[in-house]
């Protein structure tokens, strides 16, 4: 039985060769590993216990990779990793825009992989820990901060509307709204956003940042043009424009 705070991964692969490497490599760093080569696969992993991230490869053979995506993200929120080919710039912005938190481009680097997976899961491996914390009682508050109409509570990672009902956020936009927010005021550029949510540099053609940002603005109603909450500073990034208040 793995801890709350040990990562869960399910590798995603029709290619029963590099689902045994990626399993044997992050298992040898401590994480506990699942294999899968379809999504029927997959979704019998995910009923056998908890998973924090899932690696999913775009190409899945005769299924497509997005639309698994699609069906995941209807109901499930955790950490989504889409593995791209090398070229497949459009396949890398699609996939975040149906809501994955990163993208890995074959041939991939294992040690960057792994630092990845790692920054994806953090979100979910610190809401196993947070579940298992609610139980016990003298729990001590919960960091909120306060914009509009709106409450990200820090602990617990979630957005909250005005009738307290939870926003789904992904791991990546929930990591850059908390990073535009504690730099509230300041512009940020995309290699900063890069490096404080995906801990990476920003490739030439890395949209990451700008599809995340415009999934932000429509889940807090930014729509405004220009939009008033997450800023565009042209040729400069991207400014978080409101009053924050915090609460303990």
């Amino acid at each position: 039985m793995s801890s709350p705070s040990q990562l869960r991964v399910v590798v995603v692969d029709d290619d029963p060769e590099i689902r045994t490497l990626l399993a044997a490599y992050l298992g040898s760093q401590g994480i506990l590993v699942a294999e899968a080569s379809s999504e029927l696969g997959l979704l019998e992993e995910m009923n056998k216990s908890a998973t924090d991230v899932i690696l999913l490869d775009v190409n899945l053979g005769p299924e497509d990779g997005f639309s698994i995506a699609r069906r995941l993200r209807q109901t499930w929120q955790g950490g989504l990793i889409m593995i791209t080919g090398r070229g497949d710039t459009i396949d890398r912005v699609v996939g975040l825009e149906i809501g994955a938190d990163d993208y890995v481009a074959k041939p991939f680097e294992l040690r960057e992989l792994l630092a990845r997976v790692r920054s994806v899961g953090r979100r979910s491996n610190r809401e196993k820990v947070a579940d298992v914390t609610a139980r016990q009682p003298s729990r001590a508050p919960m960091n909120r901060v306060m914009f509009d109409r709106f409450t990200l509570i820090l602990e617990a990672r979630e957005l909250r509307d005005e009738q307290d009902q939870v926003i789904s956020l992904t791991s990546g936009e929930f990591n850059l709204l908390a990073a535009l927010i504690e730099n509230c005021g300041r512009v940020l550029n995309r290699d900063t956003l890069l490096q404080l949510t995906h801990h990476r540099e920003a490739g030439p053609f890395d949209r990451t940042i700008d599809v995340q940002i415009g999934r932000l603005r429509k889940k807090l109603g930014d729509s405004d043009n220009p939009p008033k909450v997450i800023k565009s500073v042209r040729g400069q990034g991207y400014l978080f424009a409101l009053e924050v208040r915090h609460q303990d």
